[in-house]
């Protein structure tokens, strides 16, 4: 089992810059695939980023393409999202993920979640 735990949300103005952090428990974070998702209130879970053990991304949704990458440093056993270029509509609670599997875009593949730390873009 592991337990995620993000940190680095906050406030912050449109085209601005932040920095998401996922710290995993436990000495297997390397065999987990990682994902970022984000949910708006009224909204689904989206898909934000993924990232394989070995550092392979998934592609990016369009409404984050170009802005956000993902990465991961398995000595660390930590998980990042850079976000870029923010926009209001980033505004969501960010949440990490671990997959036992190869990884998907579909919340539902994934096995553990974390608590989540809320974004909020003003414009």
């Amino acid at each position: 089992q592991v337990q995620l735990v993000e940190s680095g949300g906050g406030l912050v103005q449109a085209g601005g810059s932040l920095r998401l952090s996922c710290a995993a428990s436990g000495r297997t974070f390397g065999s987990y695939f990682m994902g970022w998702f984000r949910q708006a209130p009224g909204k689904e879970r989206e898909f934000v980023a993924g990232i394989s053990r070995s550092g392979i991304t998934l592609n990016y949704p369009d409404s984050v393409k170009g802005r956000f990458t993902i990465s991961r440093d398995n000595a660390k056993n930590t998980v990042y999202l850079q976000m870029n270029g923010l926009k209001p509509e980033d505004t969501a609670v960010y949440y990490c993920a671990a997959d036992l599997g190869s990884g998907s875009t579909w919340p539902r593949h994934y096995d553990y979640w974390g608590q989540g730390t809320q974004v909020t873009v003003s414009s």
